[in-house]
């Protein structure tokens, strides 16, 4: 069968498919326009994707109806117009599960980066300003023994917890539901509503899904409610943040700074965003570890396969499709 795979993606992955079937990949270093992945799809029975690819009715409708499989390279799956896929029997996978650690591991730079204010010590030194050892130099926020806020306590937020214990930081959480009680005690988390984790934390890391609730969750009445002394953390999704009102915020003082791996516009900057030395900017670089890249591209590779094979997959998003 032929298979479309939108992006470049650790070998692995795509020799796992060419053992089987006829392989197409996107030849640039770059995301494809429109035009050209809706050329790219025709005829295609499976698709690898990435969460910079659209997939809605227009594609579907551009592949061809022997279209048989989606197969995301990535746990969220908005990019995907799920409902479409599920009514043309088209099964969409993701790969969930095999960043949170990864993830985990950059949050927590990034609370220890913008803290210690990292990157701009790094910055002054490269430029030949340090003349020695000062008082005042580069003064940070301790992280030891502090408050931190978790917004969406799935599998990525309970690990970004389990690294908190090794700070003895006192951990607030919330969530649409409460975890198990013995999951709270394990965490040593405490449950409470978005304005008392918004007022009393000191890092405050976002952790939940995109969705219209959660879209500008956080905007400038919620940023308002933050300590003047507190740091915004986003590793989850960019629109989640309503980035103009954090620009503001940042450079007038409401909160100290933040630390970003991805984007309300992304790839672009909101206006004035690059310009605030008080922000860490990622290039969304949150599971890019060989280990979970390589196992993401093997896990999409599995999915797509299976379902070629007529076989369920192992991380279907939407299984009623297998049961007609």
């Amino acid at each position: 069968m032929k298979v479309y795979i939108t992006r470049r993606i650790p070998e692995p992955g795509i020799e796992m498919i060419r053992k089987e079937h006829e392989v197409e990949i996107n030849p640039y270093d770059r995301v494809l326009t429109r035009e050209e992945l809706l050329q790219a799809v025709k005829g295609k029975d499976g698709i690898l994707c990435l969460l910079t690819d659209k997939i809605d009715a227009e594609l579907f409708d551009a592949a061809g109806p022997q279209l048989k499989v989606v197969s995301n390279y990535a746990v969220g799956y908005d990019n995907i117009d799920v409902n479409e896929a599920t009514k043309r029997g088209i099964v969409v996978t993701n790969t969930p599960g095999v960043l949170t650690e990864t993830t985990a591991d950059l949050a927590w730079a990034l609370i220890l980066s913008t803290a210690r204010r990292i990157v701009e010590a790094d910055k002054f030194t490269r430029a030949g300003k340090y003349q020695g050892w000062a008082p005042m130099l580069f003064l940070g926020q301790d992280v030891y023994g502090k408050t931190l806020g978790i917004i969406g306590m799935g599998r990525i937020g309970q690990a970004v917890a389990r690294r908190a214990k090794g700070f003895n930081m006192k951990v607030l959480y919330n969530d649409i539901r409460r975890i198990p009680e013995e999951l709270e005690k394990e965490l040593n988390a405490t449950f409470v509503s978005l304005d008392e984790l918004l007022e009393q934390s000191d890092f405050v890391s976002l952790h939940t899904y995109l969705s219209p609730e959660t879209y500008h969750l956080i905007n400038e009445e919620r940023l308002k409610k933050m300590k003047k002394t507190a740091y915004l953390i986003n590793t989850a999704r960019g629109p989640i943040i309503d980035e103009t009102a954090l620009v503001r915020a940042l450079k007038e003082g409401w909160i100290a700074g933040a630390g970003l791996d991805v984007y309300e516009f992304e790839p672009k900057l909101v206006p004035g965003l690059a310009e605030c030395e008080n922000a860490v900017l990622l290039p969304h670089i949150a599971s890019a570890s060989v280990e979970t890249r390589t196992k993401m591209a093997t896990m999409a590779a599995e999915n797509l396969l299976a379902v070629l094979a007529g076989k369920v997959p192992p991380n279907p998003v939407n299984p009623e499709v297998l049961k007609k």
